[in-house]
């Protein structure tokens, strides 16, 4: 169901990514990158995964471009799961050093928790993905929130702001802040927002995207040669 590796996002310009895998299109759907706002040569560019235990992404004049920030001298591999989880784990063992689930990009998938740590950050335009202003994340009072965080002005604008947290139906007593969209199409929150997907009760591809416009929508498609909906 998903593939990882560069994926071009201009005029020579390659970024590692995980997407879905497509039949016969040049548009793949992304749901992770590496490398967002630092795109690379897509001639002698390369992912490595060092002796070191850490994964570097080098540009062509071997700069380093992103890095798992890992370390480890036992043997490891660098594995992409079913779900769409790229996981560098020992090879002996269930240790897992580093996981793209980590550290989502603009999509989440089912399965794949937001939590305290992590947010989603919308691309600047759908042809342009470099880091955009739109955020979906907890807040300071555990609650998930979008809001704009522009060069200029930064605020959340949903939950309305001007409303107390007991009247948006949240809960902030809950400091787990954690958050999930499970398999059929349900999506849980620690701060009480809950919501079902239309097409629920259904195991389908759906991902979870914070898109360019600032709204979070949930898409999915019953086979790879439909469109997402």
């Amino acid at each position: 169901m998903f593939s990882a590796g560069f994926t071009a996002i201009g005029e020579n310009a390659y970024s590692f990514a995980i997407w879905f895998t497509e039949q016969n299109s040049l548009n793949n759907t992304i749901v992770w990158m590496a490398n967002r706002d630092q795109p690379v040569n897509g001639k002698r560019s390369k992912l490595t995964l060092l002796n070191t235990g850490n994964i570097v992404l080098f540009d062509v004049s071997l700069n380093n471009v992103w890095s798992s920030n890992t370390a480890s001298l036992k043997p490891l591999e660098l594995h992409l799961k079913n779900d769409g989880n790229l996981v560098l784990r020992e090879l002996q063992g269930t240790k897992i050093l580093w996981q793209s689930f980590d550290s989502p990009t603009d999509t989440l998938l089912p399965g794949q928790p937001l939590t305290r740590y992590t947010e989603l950050v919308a691309s600047r335009s759908e042809s342009n993905y470099s880091t955009g202003f739109y955020k979906f994340s907890f807040d300071d009072s555990n609650v998930l929130v979008l809001r704009y965080d522009g060069p200029d002005i930064s605020s959340s604008y949903w939950p309305k702001p001007w409303l107390l947290i007991s009247q948006t139906g949240r809960a902030s007593f809950n400091g787990s802040r954690i958050a999930i969209l499970d398999y059929f199409g349900n999506f849980l929150s620690s701060d009480n927002l809950t919501f079902i997907t239309s097409d629920y009760g259904t195991i389908l591809p759906r991902r979870m995207k914070m898109d360019p416009d600032g709204n979070v929508r949930v898409y999915s498609r019953t086979n790879v040669s439909q469109n997402w909906l």
